[in-house]
C-alpha cells in the first residue's frame, strides 16, 4: 500500500520540491495550499491532489480536512511547511504584519496538528514533521518575530512528543539556512526611516541573507531528500534534524561560543564597523 503524505503551503518552494519528490517516489501526495489553484508542475501527476487549505482559519482547516477524508483514507505523515517572514525593527513593527507570522508559522502548525492528531490516533500511526529554521536554534539581527515563532514550534514540537509517544506518533523537526527559493523575495520588511543605525543594519542584513542564499543552490534538494528519509524511516523518540552546511554550523558555533561570545560576535558582523 502507497504511504501518504499531506504537505501545507505546496504551492511553491520546498513545499512544491517536497510534493513532486515524495510523489516520484509513489508517495500519494495531498498538497495543500492557501487557495486551491492549479500548479503547472503537478500536471499530470496522478498522485498529487491539490486542496485549498488557511493554515489560519480553524473553518478552513475542517473543512480541507473533511474532504480529505472522503478521499483518503489514512495519513502517513504530515509536514508542517507553510511559512513567512517578517523583518522589522521592535519600534517600527505593525500589528497586522505580526498576527500574520504568528498566526502562520506558529497558530498554523498548532491549528494543523490540533486538527489531523485525532486521525493519527485513531490509525496508531503517523508522524508529524515540522519544518522550522536555523532561526530556531540561534537568534540574530532583525529576528525578532521570524525566530520568536521559529522557536517557539521548536518547544511545541517537543512538549507535543511527549503526548503522542503512546499512540505510535511520532514528531521531528526540520532546520536548515536560507534556500534559494522565493521565500526571502516575499519577506516582508518594515519601511526606511530617518534611523540611520536602522537603515544600515537592514540593508546589511538584506544582502547578506540574499547573498548566502545564492550560494546554496543545493541546499532545496538536500532538504527535500532529508524529509523523504524522514518519512520513510520514522523515528519514534522525538528528533531534530538540521539540514546544510550553514545551519549545522551555526548551530554548532552557537553551542562552542556560548551566547556572550556568540553575541559579541554577530554584533561586530552586523552593527559595529
Amino acid at each position: 500500500m502507497n504511504k501518504t503524505v499531506l504537505i501545507t503551503g505546496s504551492c511553491g518552494g520546498i513545499g512544491k520540491q517536497t510534493a513532486l519528490h515524495f510523489a516520484s517516489r509513489n508517495w500519494t501526495v495531498i498538497a495543500t495550499m492557501h487557495v486551491c489553484k492549479e500548479i503547472e508542475e503537478f500536471k499530470g501527476i496522478s498522485n498529487i491532489y491539490t486542496y485549498g487549505l488557511d493554515v489560519t482559519s480553524t473553518e478552513s482547516i475542517e473543512s480541507a480536512k473533511n474532504e480529505i477524508l472522503k478521499n483518503h483514507k489514512r495519513i502517513d505523515t504530515i509536514i508542517n511547511n507553510a511559512g513567512v517572514g517578517y523583518r522589522s525593527f521592535v519600534e517600527l513593527s505593525e500589528d497586522e504584519k505580526i498576527n500574520m507570522i504568528v498566526n502562520v508559522n506558529w497558530l498554523g502548525v498548532v491549528k494543523i496538528c490540533r486538527a489531523f492528531i485525532p486521525i493519527l490516533r485513531t490509525q496508531n500511526f503517523g508522524q508529524i514533521i515540522n519544518i522550522t529554521s536555523v532561526a530556531g536554534l540561534v537568534n540574530l539581527p532583525l529576528g525578532n518575530f521570524y525566530h520568536s515563532t521559529k522557536q517557539a514550534v521548536e518547544s511545541f514540537s517537543e512538549c507535543m512528543a511527549y503526548e503522542l509517544y503512546p499512540f505510535n506518533i511520532s514528531v521531528s523537526t526540520v532546520q536548515f539556512g536560507n534556500a534559494p527559493t522565493a521565500f526571502q523575495k516575499n519577506v516582508t520588511k518594515c519601511q526606511n526611516t530617518d534611523i540611520c543605525s536602522y537603515n544600515n543594519l537592514m540593508n546589511k542584513i538584506s544582502i547578506l541573507l540574499e547573498k548566502k542564499s545564492c550560494k546554496n543552490t543545493d541546499l532545496p534538494q538536500k532538504i527535500v531528500e532529508k524529509l523523504y528519509q524522514i518519512a520513510e524511516n520514522p523515528n519514534h523518540n522525538f528528533r531534530r534534524y538540521t539540514v546544510g552546511f550553514d545551519a549545522n554550523f551555526m548551530k554548532t558555533f552557537r553551542r562552542i561560543t556560548g551566547y556572550k561570545l556568540f553575541n559579541l560576535i554577530i554584533r561586530k558582523k552586523t552593527i559595529e564597523r
